[in-house]
């Protein structure tokens, strides 16, 4: 059976990508468990002193100023080999053809066998959103990690409160696939989402997924600074009393996270010292 599946695997990546993903999706559920949950992780195509290059195979629109990336690895079978939690850091050109480097955190895991995905917000002025927004299927991008500060282990709090801001959601999506796709993890994670508008909130059909699929695991709360009509999420922006209803109250065996925009950062973070979160109940991303 494996020598066949080796013999389509090697016709997949030969004929297209859309072949190659449906077929390492197969893979990828026989071997997501060893991939992300095994003690043994697989050999990875990181390395975390020199910049390796990747092909971006698909390129999809999300919303005004955010794609989503899709790069092949060198096999159907290949795994990125970035721990959950960590990011990668990338390298394009701004438009004076001078190199930049940014962080980024993909929104697979290794359990995705074959390729790797980025959601990127790009601005009008950034350096490195200049080379996403002119990136063409085809073309190469060079990426160098892992990279971070985060680590987990399943277990290692009983819940997770989380802050996110734009596209801040991406550590946060990491970590919660993680975690929801383990059977083995019995970890909570309560999201608290912040943006401007509806159309801004990015994966929002993913985390609805899970928040359907695992009502006891996964709860998001979505904040908007200028909603729709009849919108019955949050207004405005997240405020001390939105995380205490909708985050884990502080214990040593919880931990909030944050990820957005600098002054959303360090808003969240005088937020979390007024409502009693010690420095090790708290992490930046």
């Amino acid at each position: 059976m494996w020598i066949i599946m080796d013999q389509l695997l090697q016709i997949g990546h030969v004929e297209g990508y859309g072949v190659v993903v449906a077929l390492a999706s197969v893979v990828g559920i026989a071997a997501a468990a060893a991939c992300i949950f095994s003690k043994r992780r697989p050999k990875g195509c990181l390395d975390p002193q020199k910049f390796k290059e990747f092909k971006l195979v698909r390129k999809r629109k999300l919303n005004h100023n955010t794609d989503r990336f899709t790069f092949s690895l060198p096999t159907p079978t290949s795994v990125l080999g970035l721990p959950v939690g960590q990011h990668i850091r990338c390298r394009g050109k701004d438009n004076e053809g001078k190199e930049v480097i940014r962080p980024y955190t993909p929104i697979t895991l290794d359990s995705d066998v074959g390729y790797f995905e980025l959601v990127v917000k790009m601005y009008p002025k950034g350096r490195m959103s200049h080379y996403f927004r002119e990136m063409r299927e085809g073309e190469w991008l060079g990426v160098k990690g892992p990279a971070g500060r985060f680590t987990y282990k399943p277990g290692q709090v009983r819940a997770f409160g989380m802050l996110a801001g734009g596209s801040g959601i991406t550590p946060m999506f990491q970590l919660t696939r993680a975690i929801l796709e383990n059977p083995k993890d019995k970890t909570k994670v309560h999201l608290i989402y912040a943006n401007t508008t509806f159309e801004d909130i990015l994966l929002k059909e993913e985390l609805d997924g899970y928040a359907s699929k695992f009502p006891n695991h996964f709860k998001v709360y979505y904040v908007l600074s200028q909603p729709p009509e009849r919108w019955k999420g949050g207004i405005g922006h997240i405020s001390k009393d939105m995380i205490q209803s909708h985050c884990p109250a502080p214990s040593p065996r919880i931990q909030v996270l944050r990820c957005g925009p600098p002054q959303m950062n360090k808003a969240m973070a005088s937020h979390l010292n007024d409502l009693y979160y010690t420095s090790e109940m708290q992490f930046e991303f």
